[in-house]
């Protein structure tokens, strides 16, 4: 599949999580891609010993969305500032939170629907479809039956 056709898959992909709601999620657009970094790495741990492994596609995700990734954490370090300890302690502190977060697993995503998640974030370009899914994933709950596919 060629790049035209791995973005029109993730964008087709994201608007099927956009059909389902899962509530608002009243954070920044850098939480938002924090946490569903956090999310992906916590659950993607917990799902290493399994079939459904996806410790490779959250790699890819991490490396081909660093600098996504890496402009969130200082944005949300400077929505931090004037936290006790600063916003580098503030950050690590809310980070834990998010972590612990999913230390259960996803609300309701399995291993199989998560794998496929980061495959397609993987291959996503830029933050917008992150900050998409980031909407509908880090809901308390959704249709169990949704799995990000590529078309």
């Amino acid at each position: 599949m060629g790049t035209s056709g791995k973005v029109a898959a993730t964008l087709a992909a994201v608007s099927m999580l956009a059909a389902f709601p899962t509530g608002a999620i009243a954070m920044s657009s850098a939480e938002k891609l924090r946490r569903l970094d956090i999310m992906l790495m916590v659950t993607g741990l917990r799902c290493r010993t399994t079939a459904d492994n996806f410790q490779a596609d959250y790699g890819r995700f991490t490396t081909n969305h660093i600098t996504e990734l890496n402009a969130a954490s200082d944005q949300l370090k400077r929505e931090l500032v004037g936290r006790p300890g600063g916003p580098v302690r503030a950050l690590d502190r809310l980070s834990v939170v998010m972590a612990n977060t999913y230390g259960q697993g996803h609300p309701w995503l399995g291993c199989s629907e998560l794998k496929q998640v980061a495959r397609n974030l993987a291959q996503a370009r830029g933050s917008a479809p992150l900050i998409a899914a980031a909407d509908q994933l880090l809901g308390e709950s959704g249709n169990s039956q949704i799995v990000v596919s590529r078309r």
